[in-house]
């Protein structure tokens, strides 16, 4: 355990050494204001991604990735399904083990306040409204009774 935690804290450095030099630094930055996003998370997200400017909606980005639901139509009936999980299944699989940080009441970490002083105000912003929002939502579906939301993580995914 203790040689796979120091190998872990050398790759993290060493990716924390390339960023500045990277392209999307300013991207992976953005990215570590939400929560449930750490280094590793972001950085895998960028890699994947690319310049999310690519896409000229959130739901063009989701749908790359595979997080949008599944529809079968005859008609007028439409019905929805899971997710396609159709997409880049190594960064949808971090985002969701990320968003399961929702699940818990809405607050901003040390951690994540020192990363928060790293970026824009707007940035700020928006990580704090997704955060609420979703927090809510989580909340709302749970309350409603809506299957799923009692997944039991047995490890620590993200702050």
């Amino acid at each position: 355990m203790r040689i796979a935690g120091e190998r872990i804290r050398r790759i993290e450095k060493a990716i924390e050494e390339f960023l500045p030099s990277w392209s999307l630094e300013r991207l992976v930055r953005s990215l570590q204001a939400l929560r449930g996003v750490d280094l590793v998370v972001a950085v895998t997200f960028a890699a994947e991604v690319g310049h999310i400017t690519r896409f000229e909606s959130p739901r063009q980005l989701m749908g790359y990735l595979g997080l949008v639901p599944s529809e079968r139509s005859t008609g007028a009936t439409v019905k929805r399904g899971g997710i396609t999980k159709a997409g880049n299944s190594r960064v949808r699989h971090m985002l969701v083990e990320s968003a399961w940080t929702y699940r818990h009441p809405p607050r901003i970490g040390v951690k994540k306040l020192c990363i928060h002083e790293q970026v824009s105000p707007a940035v700020r912003e928006i990580a704090w409204k997704a955060q609420s929002r979703l927090t809510s939502r989580y909340r709302k579906l749970s309350a409603r009774g809506k299957r799923g939301l009692t997944l039991s993580i047995t490890h620590k995914c993200c702050g």
